[in-house]
């Protein structure tokens, strides 16, 4: 078995683990947010195209779409970050200031 550096939760939860790596959240054709230990933004770089070459990168692609992740597209996601933050990525406001806000401060 593969060690992730993200667990899933729930429905719509993503639980980033590993300090050393940053988590690429891709959700269908909707814009692609990074998580750091530092927090959560959009992203704004290139996708990398295979798997090999994130991790070169300290970078690990979280498809939602995927069927070990969630299955299918999400309208509204939660992302539990390292630095204690729990944030609320809500594509229906793509665009707004409230795109991605912070749901709960120090969850742990």
């Amino acid at each position: 078995m593969i060690e992730k550096n993200f667990i899933t939760s729930g429905r719509n939860t993503i639980i980033h683990k590993i300090k050393k790596f940053d988590l690429i959240i891709v959700n269908g054709d909707k814009p692609a947010v990074i998580i750091s230990h530092r927090g959560i933004g959009i992203f704004k770089g290139e996708i990398p195209s295979k798997r090999s070459i994130a991790k070169k990168a300290y970078q690990d692609i979280v498809d939602v779409t995927a069927v070990d992740v969630f299955g299918e597209e999400k309208t509204l996601l939660f992302v539990q970050a390292l630095d204690g933050v729990e944030y609320k990525v809500d594509y229906s406001k793509e665009g707004t200031g409230n795109f991605i806000k912070i749901h709960q401060t120090h969850y742990i």
